[in-house]
């Protein structure tokens, strides 16, 4: 089975078909090994009526006793081993499956690592939480057919060849039997696979909605619109309770089916054979016997049909892996140029958008979604035409990028941990350092209010803290990669005015002679700032300080004053609740 340093190998891409053989070749001897086991165990399981045929017609119908203790001593032997075959088809089959999950799991994780900012740009979190969740454990489940669904095809030709020797009417009933069960549930397993895809489609949805409710759900109290999320997420899952019944319906008559046409299937073929021994067509050994094959034939033929059926769900889920498989990271062309070897401007024709260097700017907008934009393209996430020092972005190699331009987001994950490697990430840091960064994002409170500091542990996400903790532990730990060139998001956005005023005082301090961005509407910030750039439409309407814009844009001024008013309001309530 695959280790869990071992390279899992390059996943078979052109199609959910194609991953799934891909899955047995990656383990063939084992995927061999289960097929040969499980046809042998099977077979011998046709063996028996055979068996039980002769004691009946050499020993006990003419009375030789020695002939009887004979093959009753045969049927015996054949049952001890079959039972020890069974054990080693059991250990076998559950080892491919387990090989198929852990290695899909790898696949996925390394796809996802290698997708890094990019993933979620590209992808819902709850796509591939459903994919880890429910889409690895079908796709293991549908490896079953290696082993009990070759068994069966096999199985199903030596009890059709078996019969031969009895009956030719009952061999054709039997070659014919299973081609007509297919025909029946054919056109089910292609309904499986449609309601299957819906329904994995809408989980996935809805996946990705529990996971923003649980991580806005104190904002959306605050904004009042908690019983607005809950109702739509009501709906939709009411809607997913409904494909899942219609999934189950099909499934139901997938399953029934497959226990009842075999059924069927064994009683017209034993009443055949009691018509041909009331003929004296064959012995009365011969009779038990077909009626032996035919019940053991239930098996192989049920093991096709919930073969077909997993199979069916395997190669939904195989899609969607292979889908995610083929995203790609943020395309590189192939660019090699250096990134400018001194601080330089960072330009964003598309808005119009000029980042001097060494100076802080902030990007004003009505729509919070135009600055994120912006600072996408600067921070090459996004296709633009956006350069750095005159060289396009998109020429420099990434990996100098990277190193030098830092997009903190005020949505970025926190990781579970210490406080400590939260902050640092991958680098080592001094304790003065991160005692600087921990001030200038006001976050002393934050280490002091924690029983052991920045070695207490947190939650993933941050979970333990408050929102506007959250927040400036994001700032902290921005602050402490202290890269080239910052761009921030919303860094203050969920702060008190005190708090926010003094956080933008102390970063303009902290980054003196840094390139720095932030977006934001507050004339706390604003205040602090070099210059601003108004955007109206995603594009550059004004640009000038703080000041300046106040006096001849009314616009900018109306925008900021709504931010003002709503500042001076909470400060009201603060004072309220104090007296």
């Amino acid at each position: 089975m695959i280790d869990a340093y071992e390279d899992p190998g390059t996943p078979d891409c052109r199609g959910g078909g194609r991953y799934l053989w891909w899955l047995c070749t990656r383990q063939a001897g084992r995927s061999v090994a289960g097929a040969l086991l499980a046809s042998v165990w099977m077979g011998l399981l046709a063996l028996t009526p055979y068996l039980l045929s002769r004691a009946i017609d050499d020993g006990l119908e003419p009375g030789d006793e020695a002939a009887l203790v004979g093959w009753a001593a045969a049927m015996l032997g054949a049952g001890v081993f079959n039972a020890f075959l069974g054990v080693l088809r059991h250990r076998t089959m559950t080892k491919v499956r387990m090989d198929a999950h852990f290695r899909t799991v790898k696949v996925v994780v390394g796809q996802a690592t290698r997708l890094g900012a990019a993933l979620s740009r590209q992808v819902g979190a709850g796509e591939v939480v459903t994919i880890g969740v429910g889409d690895v454990q079908t796709i293991a489940t549908s490896l079953t057919v290696v082993g009990p669904g070759v068994a069966g095809v096999l199985t199903y030709g030596v009890v059709a060849a078996l019969l031969l020797s009895v009956s030719v009417q009952l061999s054709v009933v039997i070659l014919l039997g299973v081609p007509v069960i297919t025909v029946l549930l054919g056109p089910m397993m292609g309904r499986l696979q449609g309601a299957e895809t819906e329904y994995r489609e809408r989980q996935g949805v809805l996946t990705a909605r529990i996971g923003d409710l649980a991580g806005g759900l104190r904002v959306l109290n605050g904004l009042g619109g908690k019983g607005l999320f809950a109702d739509s997420f009501r709906r939709d899952s009411q809607e997913l309770r409904a494909q899942g019944y219609r999934v189950g319906a099909v499934t139901s008559w997938i399953q029934s089916l497959g226990l009842g046409l075999p059924t069927v299937f064994l009683a017209v073929v034993t009443w055949l054979a009691a018509r041909l021994a009331a003929q004296g067509s064959i012995t009365i050994g011969e009779l038990v016997s077909v009626y032996g094959y035919v019940a053991v034939l239930v098996m192989p033929v049920a093991f096709l049909i919930e073969c077909g059926y997993q199979v069916s769900r395997g190669l939904v889920a195989a899609r969607r892996v292979v889908r995610f498989l083929a995203l790609e990271p943020l395309a590189t062309d192939g660019a090699a140029r250096d990134a400018p070897a001194e601080p330089s401007a960072l330009l964003d024709p598309e808005s119009g958008v000029r980042v001097a260097p060494g100076k802080l700017t902030a990007l004003v907008g009505a729509r919070p979604s135009d600055s994120a934009a912006v600072v996408d393209r600067l921070g090459r996430y996004a296709e633009s035409a956006a350069t750095w020092g005159g060289v396009r972005l998109d020429e420099i190699d990434l990996s100098q990028v990277r190193q030098r331009i830092l997009v903190a987001d005020n949505e970025a994950d926190l990781f579970a941990g210490t406080l400590r490697d939260l902050v640092s990430g991958r680098r080592d840091h001094e304790e003065q350092a991160i005692s600087r960064a921990v001030h200038a994002a006001v976050a002393d409170d934050i280490v002091l209010g924690l029983p052991d500091g920045l070695d207490s542990a947190v939650d993933a996400q941050g979970r333990s803290l408050s929102g506007g903790q959250r927040q400036r532990v994001r700032l902290v730990r921005a602050l402490l990669a202290d890269p080239e060139v910052l761009l921030a998001v919303e860094p203050t956005s969920a702060l008190d005015a005190h708090t926010e005023a003094t956080v933008a005082a102390r970063l303009r301090v902290a980054r003196r002679g840094r390139t720095t961005v932030v977006t934001s509407t507050s004339p706390l910030m604003l205040d602090q700032v070099d210059t601003v750039s108004y955007l109206v439409d995603g594009k550059v309407a004004a640009s000038g300080s703080h000041r300046e814009l106040l006096d001849g844009e009314p616009e900018y001024r109306a925008l900021v004053a709504r931010d003002t008013d709503v500042e001076d309001a909470e400060d009201a309530e603060n004072e309220e609740a104090v007296r």
